[in-house]
Formats: C-alpha cells, structure tokens, sequence
C-alpha cells in the first residue's frame, strides 16, 4: 500500500522530524515488516516524493512549492536525509508508493503540483483503463498536456484542476478547494457507473494550496470501509525518548500542529484520531479542522445502524487498512 503524511503548522518543522527521524515515520514503516499492516509485500520501495512550501515568500522564488522525488527506495537515499536535515516547511506533503497502476518512475511519484496546488492519493480507482478515455476527454488540453505520468491518481489531480474556476490563481478559498474535491469524486463515480464497474475505489485524496488543506477518506461502497487515514492535532510534535519515539503534546488549546496520515506515526495511541469513513476533513489557514460527511449514494448517515458495521475484509486485503486507534499498540 502506499503511504502519505501531511503536516501543516503555525511554525516550520525540519522535514527530518516528520521523515527521516521518527521510528515510526513513513519511511520507517515501508521497510521494517514489523511496523507495516500490509504483510502481503516484504517493502514499499517503488519511489517517494515530499513536497513542501517556503516559509518566508521569496518574489523571486514565487509560492509555488518544491517537490524532491525519486524512484529509489526513500530509506536508501542520502539525498533525502541530506535535505531533510536542512529543509525547514509549514506545510508538508510526503508520500511512498506502492504500485497499483502506472509504471515506476518519476513522472508516477506522488506528490504533483500544478501552480500553486499540490496533491497526492493513497488508494486506487477501480478498473482505471475503463473510464481513462472518458476522463481524459474531460480535461482541458493545458491540463492535459500537464500530465507526464500514467496513473488513476495524476488522471484524478487533472480532473480536479478542471473543476477549478482558474487552477493557477494564487489564493482559493476552502470552500472552492471543498467543491472541486466533491466534483471530482461524483465525475469519476458517474464514470464507473456508466462503465458498469462494481469494484470499489478507495480515493483518499489530498489536495493543498500551502494555506488550506482538503483530504478524503472515501470508498465506492456502503459497507465497507476506506483506506485508513488519521489525524493528530497539538502544540509541538517532537522526540521524547532516544531511538525516535515521538509523541504529539499540547500544553494549550491552540492547535499549532495538524497532521494527517494513512498510518499513525507515533505508538502513542492517544495522539491520533480515526478520520471517518467517507468523510471530507479541511484544514482551513487558520488552522481548523473540519470533518464534512461527502453525501452520495455510498454515504452512510451516523444514525443509520450500519454505520459503525461497514466491513474491513476489503480494504485490509488490498493493504490499505490499519488498526483501529483502540489496537493501536504502545512500544
């Protein structure tokens, strides 16, 4: 399964705090069996991207973000933890790939960015080669002349630019962020619909404009669950005890810290909350979160007594499910 973490906070972290130094960091988790819930695969080797924003707005620079990717495996590369010592970021997006659809290589390593947005996707979209035509027959052609990769998930970041009034403006309010997100989830649903696919499609996508934040935790079904996702909230996140055990703490009630991952990154059960299935959460600029139910066909209302049986059979056997926060195990 592919992984992603997503930090934004009032102050910059050292990417090396979020990648390269915890014990439990994304990183870690794609090649030690012992920390991964996929056991269907010894590794997750197939690249990495991390993508993050300036600090301090440059003129020169622009507001952009960078993005270092590499089809390596990310625990293998000096590269990374050279950068990740000196690379301090507001808001970060990092990811390890899995494959589930397109080759390896650089132009299929998450996250993308398109002027000021970035995006990544931690799932799969069923039977892609079915709807990709049609899809792509949707996306204007600047948009479409983007694209470099071949995978669902880049197809899906060009869909949502096309659901965007001007996708290279430099500002876009959570609420346009928030739209394009549903519009882009009912067109690629109305796809497979049209094609006939059953299968369900995990889509927990992510998208940021270095200010606000809109991720998904969404699933094609009414019974089962999604791909897992997480959030941890707090006043700094840092190391507590030798061997890069670290913990969220919060010694007020501002949230300074929000991080947003596929699988917990601290053993501190406390720390992280289930995001629900089939659930929007927005992190606006002024660091609130929101959870917004993303109501279709597929959505399950809290007071409805199947909401809390959805079964996790199929998203554990495609590797896309961790414990719940309950079984979430301190070391």
């Amino acid at each position: 399964m592919c992984r992603f973490v997503i930090y934004k906070g009032t102050k910059p972290v050292q990417l090396s705090h979020l990648l390269t130094r915890p014990c439990h960091s994304i990183i870690n988790q794609a090649y030690d069996s012992r920390l991964r819930l996929d056991h269907r695969r010894p590794i997750n080797g197939d690249g990495f991207g991390v993508g993050w924003y300036d600090s301090v707005y440059d003129e020169e620079l622009g507001n952009q973000p960078c993005i270092f990717t590499s089809v390596t495996p990310a625990w293998n590369n000096v590269n990374l933890v050279r950068l990740a010592e000196k690379i301090k970021s507001p808001l970060v997006f990092a990811h390890v790939r899995a494959t589930t659809a397109g080759t390896l290589s650089l132009d299929n390593c998450h996250p993308w960015s398109y002027g000021k947005l970035m995006f990544m996707h931690n799932g799969g979209i069923a039977e892609f080669g079915k709807i990709k035509r049609k899809l792509m027959m949707s996306v204007p052609d600047d948009i479409f002349n983007w694209v470099s990769g071949n995978t669902d998930s880049q197809w899906a970041f060009a869909l949502l630019l096309s659901k965007l009034p001007n996708p290279e403006a430099k500002r876009f309010s959570p609420a346009v962020l928030q739209r394009a997100m549903q519009e882009t989830i009912a067109h690629i649903n109305a796809l497979s619909e049209e094609f006939g696919i059953t299968e369900p499609s995990l889509m927990n996508f992510c998208v940021t404009d270095g200010e606000t934040v809109v991720a998904t935790r969404y699933i094609t079904s009414r019974t089962d669950e999604a791909a897992s996702l997480w959030f941890s909230s707090g006043s700094t996140f840092s190391e507590y005890a030798e061997g890069g055990h670290y913990k969220m703490s919060k010694t007020d009630k501002r949230e300074n810290i929000i991080m947003i991952a596929s699988e917990p990154l601290t053993f501190e059960k406390a720390d992280w909350m289930e995001i629900r299935t089939n659930h929007m959460v927005v992190i606006t600029p002024k660091m609130n979160l929101l959870q917004i139910p993303i109501v279709d066909k597929f959505y399950v209302a809290p007071s409805d007594p199947t909401a809390t049986s959805r079964g996790t059979e199929f998203a554990a056997a495609k590797g896309f499910l961790s414990p719940r926060r309950d079984s979430v195990h301190a070391h």
